[in-house]
């Protein structure tokens, strides 16, 4: 039970502490309980914590929406929510308004939250959506998510989305750059603008969850952009409130018009939308994420975890079966299942470093760090990993 946080450590009830290497589940990029972010905090609770949502908007809603549209390369609109879910459901609600059709293609392996429009296109566990299957949209279909270190796979996938496309009802393709919970499973080059080309072909809208891969963690801020595709739709979040619970859909202003002139009842909203404490947070964290320092920093880091892992790699007693990364956001698959990187994670806890089991299988090692991490701290966490593998035997 964690007590306290600040960059890359936290501190527990009783008084351990730790090097967190999820950051939060991805949402402290920048740190935990980062000072810009708290003084603009600071700031906005003295002045208004709520105000009347997209009826009344705080400026400071204005403010982050004008900016997350800047970002886009095309004119853009934004919806804000609070949890990556909620930009993955405004998406999908944009994406049949667009098209009017029913359809989505989503990816075995892919993850986009758990609400109902996100976990009918969960491809992470089936399990996540048996119990619920006959209330979700029965018009989702799974293709194999390619994998650069698979042969065939790009084509395989490929094939599977044209088949699926084919059948003339999909409204929307939804995929990540990069797989992150499903196991930090990175595509070859070319397969974000060959999925953008097909959906364009057929008038759908390309989705983009950059939910943990978005605001520089893989690269630039947004990966697709880095392998030359240009998406319709990009769903932002975690690192994007640098703590606090935001996110957006940013939509192609052509796309986005499909919502219409509001001549009634708003259709999507909800009572904290565009919270004004949320909204502060998230332009201060967006100052320090612009910060050419930071780009510096995520992109040494992300260097030096990428170099330490490589080198565990290379020991074959250590178990390792692969080891993928791109920026700060890294997976180590062991040998041994689900049941050796449970014990991996608690051996690790116990020298004092957080770190999370993810990938279909369960046995992948999922590390999205801070920027903060030191390079102590890098170099003790590559010590205990080592140090775990060892103890836990396949």
């Amino acid at each position: 039970m964690w007590s306290s946080a600040r960059g890359a450590n936290v501190a527990d009830a009783d008084g351990n502490i730790y090097v967190d290497m999820t950051a939060g589940f991805g949402a402290a990029l920048i740190g935990h309980t980062h000072p810009h972010v708290v003084a603009a905090l600071r700031a906005q609770c003295g002045r208004m914590l709520h105000a009347l949502g997209d009826v009344y908007p705080s400026d400071v809603k204005v403010a982050l929406e004008a900016r997350l549209a800047q970002m886009a390369p095309w004119p853009a609109r934004v919806i804000l929510g609070l949890s990556g879910a909620d930009a993955i459901e405004a998406a999908l609600k944009t994406a049949v308004l667009h098209t009017k059709r029913p359809g989505v293609i989503a990816f075995e392996g892919g993850y986009h939250g758990l609400s109902y429009g996100a976990v009918a296109a969960c491809g992470y566990k089936r399990a996540f959506r048996a119990p619920f299957a006959r209330q979700l949209n029965a018009h989702v279909r799974f293709a194999p998510y390619a994998d650069a270190s698979v042969d065939g796979s790009l084509a395989c996938s490929l094939d599977a989305v044209d088949r699926a496309l084919a059948l003339g009802d999909v409204g929307a393709v939804l995929v990540e750059p990069v797989q992150g919970r499903g196991g930090v499973v990175v595509p070859p080059s070319g397969y974000l603008a060959a999925l953008s080309e097909r959906a364009r072909r057929v008038g759908a809208v390309l989705i983009v969850d950059e939910i943990y891969t978005g605001l520089r963690r893989a690269g630039g801020l947004w990966r697709a952009l880095d392998d030359g595709c240009v998406p319709d739709v990009v769903c932002l979040g975690k690192a994007l409130g640098g703590g606090l619970p935001v996110s957006a859909c940013v939509m192609r202003d052509e796309v986005a018009r499909a919502w219409g002139d509001p001549d009634g009842e708003a259709i999507h909203t909800s009572t904290f939308l565009g919270n004004p404490l949320a909204c502060a947070a998230a332009m201060a964290s967006l100052d320090v994420l612009d910060a050419p320092e930071t780009r510096s920093v995520i992109d040494a880091t992300g260097a030096a975890l990428a170099d330490a892992l490589d080198a565990l790699a290379r020991d074959g007693a250590l178990g390792i079966v692969r080891v993928t990364h791109v920026g700060l956001l890294a997976g180590v698959t062991v040998a041994g299942g689900v049941a050796r990187s449970l014990a991996v994670m608690r051996t690790m806890l116990e020298l004092g470093y957080v770190v999370l089991p993810g990938g279909v299988a369960g046995d992948v090692l999922t590390l999205t760090p801070p920027c903060t991490l030191t390079a102590a701290q890098l170099v003790g966490f590559a010590q205990a990993l080592d140090a775990s593998l060892r103890a836990v035997r396949p």
